[in-house]
Order: C-alpha cells, then sequence, then structure tokens
C-alpha cells in the first residue's frame, strides 16, 4: 500500500499572489485567510496577494503568510480524500505540518509564527549575521570547517543538512565568510551568500528561543494525529510536549531534512506532496530518493493535475 507524505515549504518560498484562487474559488480556503487577519490583527492576506514582495519577505511577515497560504491550500486538498502517513515542514514548514497533524490550532499557530519571525529578527542586529549555502562537500568535513572557525572566535554552525551536497552554514557575517572562503579551500564546489534576515538556526537564535518559548507556553499543544517528523530529531514524534520542547531547540539547531526524508523513506513512505507556493522541497527529495514519487500543490491547477496522477497511480 503506498504511504503518503505531506511536505510544507519554509521561509524563502513566499511570493507575491501566492494563494489568491484558492481565496477565491473555495470557501474553506478564504476563511482560513480571513481567520489569520482576525488574528493578527493586521491585512495580512492583502499583503499576500497585492505585494509589495520586499514587505513580504520580512521575517514577521513572510512567515504568518506562508503557514496561512500552505494550510489554505491543505483546506481543499482534503476534500480530495487524500490523507497522509506523515508530515513534515522545512523549518517554519514544521508548523504548518503541526496544523496538518492536529498538535496546533491554526490561530494558535499563525499568531506563535508571527512572534517566531518578530523574535528572530530582533535577535541580531542587520548586517551581523548570514548564512550561505555549501555545495559539493560532506556534512561531517563541513562542521570540522565550522567548529575550527567557530573555536577561533567568529560563531557559525551547519543550519541547514538539506540533500547530499547541499548544506547551509549560519552565524556572524565574519564567521560565515571565513568558513564559505576555508570550505572551499577544502574541496566545497561553491559557496553561495543567501539573501536573508539573520543567522537563522544558529546559536546567535539562542535569545529568540528563550523568548519564544513563553509564547508557546500559553498555546495548548495536542498530540499529532498524524506522525510528523521534526527538524531537530529528524524521526517522528507524536506527543506535544516532545513536540514543544523540540520547537524552541529548531531555533537554534540545524534542520535535518535529509535524514528526515530517509527516515520517511525507511518507514515506506514513496509519494511526497508539496503543499504550498514552490517547488524546493520536491526538488530536494528528488535529490535525496530518485524513485520516490513528488508531486506540488500551489495552486488550483496543480491541486487537480496532482490529483488526476495519484489516482491513475493508485
Amino acid at each position: 500500500m503506498t504511504k503518503i507524505a505531506f511536505l510544507f515549504p519554509g521561509q524563502g518560498s513566499q511570493v507575491v499572489g501566492m494563494g489568491k484562487d484558492f481565496y477565491q474559488d473555495v470557501a474553506e480556503s478564504k476563511e482560513i485567510f480571513e481567520k489569520a487577519d482576525k488574528k493578527l490583527g493586521q491585512k495580512l492576506q492583502e499583503l499576500i496577494f497585492e505585494g509589495p514582495q520586499d514587505t513580504l519577505t520580512l521575517t514577521y511577515n513572510a512567515q504568518p503568510a506562508l503557514l496561512t497560504t500552505s494550510i489554505a491550500i491543505l483546506e481543499y486538498v482534503k476534500k480530495f480524500n487524500i490523507h497522509a502517513d506523515y508530515v513534515a515542514g522545512h523549518s517554519l514548514g514544521e508548523y504548518s505540518a503541526l496544523v496538518a497533524a492536529g498538535v496546533l490550532d491554526f490561530e494558535d499557530a499563525v499568531y506563535a509564527v508571527k512572534k517566531r519571525g518578530e523574535y528572530m529578527d530582533e535577535a541580531v542586529p542587520a548586517g551581523q549575521g548570514a548564512m550561505s549555502a555549501i555545495l559539493g562537500m560532506a556534512a561531517e568535513e563541513l562542521e570540522k570547517v565550522t567548529n575550527n572557525v567557530t573555536e577561533n572566535g567568529d560563531s557559525v554552525q551547519l543550519a541547514n543538512l538539506n540533500c547530499p551536497g547541499q548544506i547551509v552554514i549560519s552565524g556572524t557575517a565574519a564567521g560565515v565568510e571565513k568558513a564559505s572562503a576555508l570550505a572551499k579551500e577544502n574541496g566545497a564546489k561553491r559557496a553561495i551568500p543567501l539573501v536573508v534576515s539573520g543567522p537563522f538556526h544558529s546559536e546567535l537564535m539562542k535569545p529568540a528561543a528563550e523568548k519564544f518559548d513563553q509564547i508557546l507556553s500559553e498555546i495548548n499543544f495536542n498530540d499529532a494525529s498524524t506522525p510528523v517528523i521534526a527538524n531537530v530529531a529528524a524521526k517522528p514524534v507524536e506527543s506535544h510536549e516532545q513536540i514543544k520542547d523540540l520547537l524552541v531547540k529548531q531555533l537554534y539547531s540545524p534542520v535535518r531534512w535529509e535524514e528526515s526524508i530517509r527516515t520517511m523513506v525507511q518507514n515506506g513512505v514513496t509519494t511526497f506532496v508539496e503543499i504550498g507556493p514552490g517547488k524546493v522541497l520536491t526538488g530536494l527529495v528528488k535529490k535525496i530518493d530518485r524513485s520516490a514519487s513528488v508531486y506540488n500543490i500551489f495552486d488550483l491547477e496543480s491541486l487537480h493535475v496532482t490529483v488526476d496522477k495519484m489516482k491513475g497511480e493508485a
């Protein structure tokens, strides 16, 4: 029997106009956008549909915008009787996965990620932190590089272990610059600076994690109805206590995405469906497991194409 995983994208996938066709044509999806506006007390849907892109991309806007769009799309996916055996999301996307698994109510989740974005933005002043994608180097070798640089006074860590040959590092601007140069000296093919507003998933996010812990303590968590593959653990978690603890650690710990996908494959998942804007995650899945079936649902047309193909393969 085919096992299916739903995947939810993280920050960087946001684009002006995402989810607008669902808002216009699907009552359940429209309700999600309206709930977000009401909970946050802002015109989030207006920003999502009309932009501008640079304002949408701000961390504290992008995070609730992506969560809202992904869940609005998911509401319509439910009508087609496609059920996930596992759910996972990349960084911010983990919150969409938690809503899908019944761990968090949508309104609580959208409030939480708004605060998460604000705290992440406040943690490190603009220009003091950085992230870079390192291509063509094994995690063990790259970690030796980052440890070396950190021990010499410039903090930098592995942040996203995305797929074979693609790892993102994060830390102080000086640390990332030094580690990028040292990685290339030690065999990395390329080091690509990322256009981000902060050093996410690094030790520098610990002040944000301390504040965010308080926010999560005010929110109701349920045990997961569908196993969630947590970024920090790269294994299924269902206990609400464990999930809450891992969400705090996630802010300053690496996203173990490649391991997460391999865990699902080992547990029998053969079909991955990315729900939300972009195709980043399905691209990573194909690099991790070429035999996997991958689908994207980011607008109404892609939804119907995906449903038809999945029915044909069933």
